[in-house]
């Protein structure tokens, strides 16, 4: 295995592949309804990558140094036959871990498959308890019932569980105490996310942002909380754990306290563009490059050559006008 390192020598260590750009939730700060109406066209089926072309970019990954895979969307479990995706990815040589983020509503029925076929975790997407609350933030009529039957599937599956909250001012910081007493009572490591500005359509400002220093204050109500050490190089959360107990929350601190300085991770979008940023402007399209029929060879040298020359730290550069001009990717298409 080779490792290939960026300008700033950040390794390339995480992959986030998205294999489906539809969701059927509308969350404010992903997939606006006002954006992504009825008539908005997603893409069509052979646009997306095959499993056959993920499972080849996958192997070309891990020989540069590749070793967690994370499946995202959209919505990843619209997408028919995702146990046999993971059952695939899960005997390359060199991947260690494979996980999968979800808003949970379909794992009811696919959690004990997901996991047979070698998934590890899952990372459920809760923005809050309340009821009309969750439907305000996720924009249907799903009920946070729907979400916590499918987190006990997943529990009861064998799957480890991640819970992630993005939090907006005025909006759900109400509910933050609430989770966290919900996820501490069952032992569920919980992830708060500040509302970032990705994508074009989702209307942020830094007003809107509930910060990691309000976070904390919030979550030491329940009870006092010491800083736990990173687990690796490019974790994204700093992480805290209730005093004398190992449940943990952590805080993905993306606008008041940024983590471009370790980050090792790579997103490929569900038409297979390659992006080395969540906050780019444009891909690399690898599609395009496996269907001409090159060879892995060839592939691995684009790979290479793309994160070799990567310069990103767009949330340490952030400012007032870069948010307003930079024409950034949606999440829904690059992956959260």
């Amino acid at each position: 295995m080779k490792h290939v390192s960026d300008k700033y020598l950040r390794p390339l260590q995480d992959l986030r592949i998205s294999i489906m750009d539809k969701c059927n939730f509308r969350c404010s700060y992903c997939m606006p309804q006002e954006v992504f109406g009825e008539d908005y066209v997603f893409m069509r089926e052979e646009e997306l990558l095959s499993f056959d072309e993920i499972e080849r970019l996958v192997r070309q990954f891990t020989k540069l140094g590749v070793k967690k895979i994370r499946l995202t969307g959209g919505e990843p479990l619209l997408r028919k036959d995702v146990p046999e995706l993971i059952k695939r990815l899960s005997v390359i040589n060199g991947i260690e871990d494979i996980a999968l983020t979800t808003n949970g509503v379909h794992l009811v029925k696919q959690a004990r498959l997901l996991k047979e076929a070698g998934l590890m975790r899952v990372n459920v997407s809760l923005d809050a308890l309340t009821t009309e609350i969750f439907q305000k933030m996720n924009g249907r009529k799903v009920t946070s019932a729907v979400v916590l039957k499918g987190i006990d599937a997943a529990l009861e599956a064998g799957l480890q569980v991640k819970i992630n909250m993005v939090v907006k001012k005025g909006v759900n910081e109400g509910e933050v105490v609430r989770l966290a007493r919900y996820c501490k009572d069952r032992d569920i490591p919980l992830r708060f996310i500040e509302f970032m500005d990705v994508g074009q359509t989702n209307g942020w400002d830094f007003s809107q942002v509930v910060t990691k220093k309000e976070l904390l204050e919030k979550v030491s109500t329940i009870a006092p909380l010491e800083e736990v050490e990173r687990d690796y190089l490019g974790e994204v959360a700093t992480r805290y754990r209730y005093k004398g107990t190992d449940t943990e929350i952590g805080i993905i601190s993306s606008v008041s306290d940024t983590f471009c300085g370790n980050c090792t991770r790579a997103r490929i979008s569900a038409d297979g563009k390659l992006y080395t940023c969540l906050f780019a402007e444009s891909g690399y399209d690898l599609r395009s490059l496996i269907r001409t029929g090159v060879s892995d060879r060839e592939i691995e040298s684009r790979i290479t050559e793309i994160w070799q020359s990567r310069t990103d730290k767009y949330s340490e550069d952030r400012t007032e006008e870069t948010v307003k001009n930079r024409k950034k990717i949606e999440m829904s298409y690059i992956g959260g």
